[in-house]
């Protein structure tokens, strides 16, 4: 039987390779997994919360609701309106596709200038009478003046104005109106005056009238109102006598 010397001991342990490796990490600890039977619970209990909360919902939008009654009025009174504008409108397009009205003419008939003066070379006096027609060429239809302004002008400058009262016109009527048309100190431009001068010396005064008009037009139950304008140019002889020597009139929308 052999012993072995220390020195030799020495040499086994540095030759042996579990001598050159460090020691093996320790394992990680493990990490224990929860129950399923913890889990469930939580779920059914939060599917069971939405569950009922989704049918409050629905409980609260399919519960009926009362309309209020001044709704239901307003509504009624809408549709009452929207019918009769309809009912309105055709009325009117037959009346203008199936009638075809036409305008009211305003003509004038006759003048007489009375006097034409001059104070100074710009303040402008004046005397004239015209006769003016009203007519209704419509055979089915009646029209009414409502309103009536008449102007006199001369060379586009205002020297007198004269309203008349409203009056209807039975279907296909005639009217004569009188006006008396006078002019009082009305400033004329210094060119103005040095034409009306020249007007009375060669025995011809040119004047314009211009007329404005709301008429309505009725057939039956249904009417339509609008706009009327007329207008004339005439000539007349110098005054005192001046009468009517040509015209030309118009009358529009």
């Amino acid at each position: 039987m052999s012993h072995s010397t220390p020195l030799q001991k020495e040499y086994k342990s540095m030759a042996s390779p579990l001598y050159l490796l460090p020691p093996p990490p320790p394992p990680p600890p493990l990490t224990p997994s929860l129950p399923r039977q913890i889990i469930h619970p939580m779920k059914h209990q939060t599917s069971t919360g939405h569950h009922s909360f989704r049918s409050t919902t629905k409980e609260i939008l399919l519960r009926p609701r009362r309309t209020n009654p001044f709704v239901w009025f307003t509504a009624f009174i809408c549709v009452i309106f929207c019918l009769l504008l309809i009912l309105a409108g055709i009325s009117i397009l037959v009346i203008f596709l199936v009638i075809k009205p036409r305008n009211p003419s305003f003509v004038t008939s006759s003048a007489s200038l009375r006097s034409v003066y001059l104070d100074t070379p710009e303040y402008f006096n004046g005397d004239l009478i015209i006769f003016a027609n009203f007519s209704n060429p419509n055979r089915k239809m009646d029209v009414t003046f409502e309103y009536l302004s008449i102007d006199l002008l001369f060379f586009e400058r205002l020297i007198s104005t004269q309203g008349l009262r409203p009056f209807t016109l039975r279907r296909g009527e005639a009217r004569l109106e009188a006006l008396h048309m006078i002019s009082s100190e009305v400033y004329l431009p210094l060119n103005h005056s040095l034409e009306l001068q020249k007007q009375v010396q060669t025995n011809r005064i040119r004047y314009d009238i211009r007329g404005t008009f709301r008429v309505r037009v009725r057939y039956g139950f249904s009417h339509v109102a609008y706009g009327l304008h007329g207008r004339c140019q005439m000539e007349l002889t110098g005054p005192p006598n001046g009468f009517l020597v040509a015209r030309g009139c118009r009358t529009k929308r």
